[in-house]
């Protein structure tokens, strides 16, 4: 490891960071290895199975082999990483992980010396004393670190993942190694050679040893945690498809045969911003001759929403069934969603029941968009008084009011995805543009004038973000013969 003290001169220095440059960008490959390859635990068992701690090791033991064979001399002495190499079977492999890198890197070590300085290793008078003093108290510098870094991983494994523990326990190894040194390397001729070599080589051999220690567990730690991210990320969007299937099939089967009335036709749609959204709309039988029909926003996006969604969903059905008068229906049930509303969300809300035989429609609007009535050649908004949205306040009373639909009239229910989509450059769908859509298509069937209104909406924003659920319902009334 050590050789002949001699000065240092600017070439030294030059091949000094020019050889370290390129032996960090070998650490960095070894290290995005460890810490991106799913392969390496799929072969070798978890981190803590014997034979993921013997590949480790004999990990460990060739970059060790690599750093004593790309060390340097400076100021006299051959600068190298081969502690890195133990340093690194320790801290992924354990104690058993660094001693194997240990001992292949200090028989390595052992032998280096005779070929890089031509002793004849079956004649000892050809070994110079010291030299051979030095290479003694590297191989067991070498094992010891290996060993120690792999106790300290499993004692203390996430401090030594922060970069400052790493680079303190670098810098701890790194001065045990030239302890040993000084204490070891003492011959006759001269008793301070050891502190000699030493004084040559601390800083730069403490440096560069503790900085690429550092610079490995960290990449290891940042690839292993970019990857951890990657899978919760793919956990998360399996989950997300999941709830969508779940909250769509939260929504009534609007077929041929539900709801089955030849008085009635009806066509409805959702398509939430995210994977979820907090839009619904809801559609069941109050008795045989009574339909309730809901479209509902609530506050926020994502996973609160579509929770609070179905919570509003089953309260709002149920009053409307268990209550005589949509009235007192509507009024419990928004005492009942204050009560449950820890998260303090809200819902707007058009609640209506259509008598089937009469064309009578009672309804409550609690702060929702007004329905598009199509009636005659013009269509109107019933823009009639609106109360407090669900869930706002406790207490508020809810007034019912009534219409009558005509044979063929058509009421279009939409969310304020409908009228607020807008451009790249924020431009509004709005509700002029929303009624003239109608206008074109009021002589179509429910599902045919709210495929009219998405693509006329599709055509409006030009391809921009959706940012909010755009959900529409459509009934026409065809009466009894």
């Amino acid at each position: 490891m050590y050789g002949t003290v001699i000065a240092a001169s600017s070439t030294n220095l030059t091949a000094f960071f020019t050889n370290m440059i390129g032996t960090l960008a070998v650490i960095l490959v070894i290290a995005a290895f460890i810490g991106g390859s799913e392969l390496l635990t799929k072969i070798f068992g978890s981190k803590s199975s014997w034979k993921y701690s013997l590949f480790a090791g004999l990990l460990g033991g060739i970059f060790g082999i690599y750093g004593t064979m790309s060390g340097l001399q400076l100021n006299g002495a051959i600068i190298s990483v081969r502690d890195v190499g133990p340093m690194l079977a320790g801290f992924t492999g354990g104690p058993l992980g660094g001693l194997i890198a240990g001992v292949i890197a200090g028989i390595h070590r052992f032998f280096y010396v005779f070929l890089h300085y031509g002793y004849d290793i079956t004649d000892p008078g050809t070994w110079d004393s010291a030299t051979m003093l030095v290479t003694y108290a590297c191989i067991i510098a070498t094992v010891c670190i290996g060993v120690m870094c792999g106790i300290f991983a499993r004692k203390f494994n996430q401090k030594l993942k922060k970069p400052w523990w790493a680079l303190l326990i670098g810098i701890l190894m790194e001065i045990f190694h030239l302890s040993l040194v000084f204490f070891i390397v003492r011959t006759p001729e001269n008793p301070h050679a050891g502190l000699d070599i030493v004084k040559a080589i601390a800083l730069p051999f403490i440096l560069v040893n503790a900085v690429g220690f550092t610079l490995m567990i960290t990449m290891i730690n940042y690839i292993e945690r970019q990857r951890e991210i990657t899978l919760e990320r793919s956990r998360l969007k399996t989950e997300l498809e999941v709830a969508t299937v779940i909250q769509r099939s939260l929504l009534p089967p609007i077929t041929d045969t539900y709801p089955g009335r030849a008085e009635i036709q009806v066509a409805a749609s959702m398509d939430p911003a995210k994977e979820v959204g907090g839009d619904f709309y809801d559609l069941f039988f109050v008795d045989k001759d009574r339909l309730a029909f809901v479209i509902a926003d609530v506050s926020g996006k994502g996973i609160p929403a579509a929770l609070f969604m179905a919570t509003s969903k089953t309260t709002i059905q149920s009053c409307v069934r268990d209550y005589p008068t949509l009235s007192e229906a509507i009024t419990v049930a928004n005492d009942s969603l204050c009560g449950n509303n820890t998260a303090q969300m809200f819902v707007t809300a058009w609640i209506g029941v259509l008598d089937l035989c009469t064309g009578t429609l009672s309804f409550i609007c609690a702060g929702h968009n007004p329905p598009v009535l199509i009636s005659g050649d013009e269509p109107e908004y019933i823009k009639r008084r609106s109360g407090l949205v669900l869930a706002g306040m406790e207490g508020v009373p809810y007034r019912e009011q009534m219409m009558t639909l005509k044979k063929g009239d058509r009421l279009f229910l939409y969310t304020d995805g409908v009228t607020e989509a807008e451009t790249a450059a924020h431009d509004l769908f709005g509700e002029e543009r929303l009624k003239a859509c109608l206008a074109e298509v009021k002589d179509r069937a429910p599902d045919e004038i709210i495929a009219g209104v998405k693509a006329s909406i599709d055509a409006h924003v030009k391809g921009a973000e959706q940012f909010d659920d755009i959900t529409m319902l459509c009934v026409r009334y065809l009466g009894r013969e």
